[in-house]
């Protein structure tokens, strides 16, 4: 019996250090593969700068629509090297007419053009997607930006909005970024960003103890309900006949942006969290502020009153029998839905800039409809503005 149990011991034994040196081998392989990686990280990251950034400029002018452009973010995540350089080469939509970075979409459009984008309904789910066109096609593949999910409460209606397309949209996940907000007769809307849109806004009073970014990252930011835009229906109580009236308090804005020279409040980074380990959104990480230097003075300049936008009134068709206004071939379906907006008079004088279309909403297909926008709106602001055009509104048509 002895002997037995001397054996199955001694045997016990072999098989533990057979095991001891598999695990050694194992762990080996391991601290040599992540040095071959290492060595191979400071490979990129030891480029010349001069070479590096000579590289990094011909990849960023040669591709300026998705798919291509993939490549630029990619190389923004190479290295902490490789991101700086292309931070510095990355203009924002309003100075490149490019939407590149999941920041852009809070980012004024281009001064110059409208930025062509199209919603896709889906009704099944109650859900909006927003994709920026990459062809001149009323509703090509696209480059998906936001979406939003439409939640009904007993006394209003919520659009949450989130930067992914088959996120949950709930205001507790990382990847939401704002949504709107309906009285109970779809009349009147309040646009909230869960984010401070200018480095002198009040949240409201109703906000998330939700603090964005990892334990490790500080300072930390309060995801709550600062208040972007107020949008109002008037009520069409006498059956005149005309397409709906909007009313839009872009609270965010000053009114001083849209006049020559004039600055709109631009965020430039996203605080750090989960979506940052997502490869088909990488995030730049979170300095000391929010804004760019250029908005820095935005907090006297936001004393000014907040930017209006109207309605463009539409023209009577005689031939026709219908109400008409010129998207310039961007709108094939009429609908009740179907605007475009410009700054109010109620801003002061009119000028040239009261004249220019900010944003154009129409409908191409079923559940197609597209958006353009420009300065000084943000994807995100007109996205939200269009979704206030989906609810039916009683007496307003």
């Amino acid at each position: 019996m002895m002997k037995l149990g001397l054996k199955s011991r001694s045997r016990r034994v072999v098989q533990d250090s057979s095991m001891a040196v598999e695990k050694s081998k194992v762990l080996m392989g391991k601290i040599k593969g992540e040095s071959d990686e290492n060595c191979s990280y400071f490979c990129w990251a030891s480029l010349p700068p001069e070479l590096l950034r000579e590289v990094l400029m011909k990849l960023e002018e040669s591709e300026s629509k998705w798919p291509a452009r993939k490549h630029v973010v990619a190389c923004a995540g190479v290295c902490k090297s490789w991101r700086e350089v292309m931070k510095e080469l990355v203009k924002t939509p309003e100075a490149s007419g490019k939407i590149t970075f999941p920041i852009s979409v809070k980012q004024p459009g281009p001064r110059e053009s409208l930025m062509q984008c199209f919603i896709k309904r889906n009704r099944s789910n109650q859900t909006y997607y927003l994709f920026v066109s990459l062809s001149q096609a009323l509703a090509d593949d696209g480059k998906f930006l936001l979406s939003a999910r439409k939640c009904r409460r007993p006394t209003c209606t919520d659009y949450m909005i989130s930067l992914h397309a088959d996120d949950n949209t709930s205001k507790g996940s990382e990847t939401y970024v704002g949504k709107l907000r309906s009285n109970f007769l779809g009349t009147k809307f309040v646009v909230f960003d869960a984010l401070p849109p200018h480095s002198g806004a009040k949240m409201a009073k109703s906000w998330s103890t939700r603090m964005v970014g990892s334990k490790q990252i500080s300072p930390k930011l309060p995801a709550g309900n600062y208040t972007v835009a107020h949008i109002s229906y008037e009520l069409n109580v006498l059956g005149a006949r005309g397409p709906r009236r909007m009313h839009c308090v872009i609270d965010a804005i000053p009114v001083s942006a849209i006049k020559p020279g004039g600055v709109a409040p631009t965020q430039t980074y996203f605080p750090l969290t989960s979506v940052d380990s997502s490869p088909a959104l990488p995030l730049f990480g979170l300095k000391s502020s929010s804004f760019n230097k250029s908005s820095s003075g935005l907090t006297s300049n936001h004393a000014d009153s907040p930017l209006v936008l109207r309605n463009k009134a539409p023209r009577w068709h005689e031939q026709l029998q219908c109400w008409c206004l010129n998207f310039h071939g961007r709108v094939t379906v009429a609908s009740v839905k179907n605007f475009q907006l410009v700054a109010s008079p109620e801003n002061g004088e009119a000028g040239p800039e009261h004249e220019k279309v900010i944003l154009q909403f129409g409908k191409v297909g079923k559940d197609v409809f597209t958006m353009d926008y420009r300065y000084p709106l943000s994807a995100f602001q007109a996205f939200a503005v269009c979704l206030s055009s989906f609810d039916t509104k009683i007496a307003c048509e």
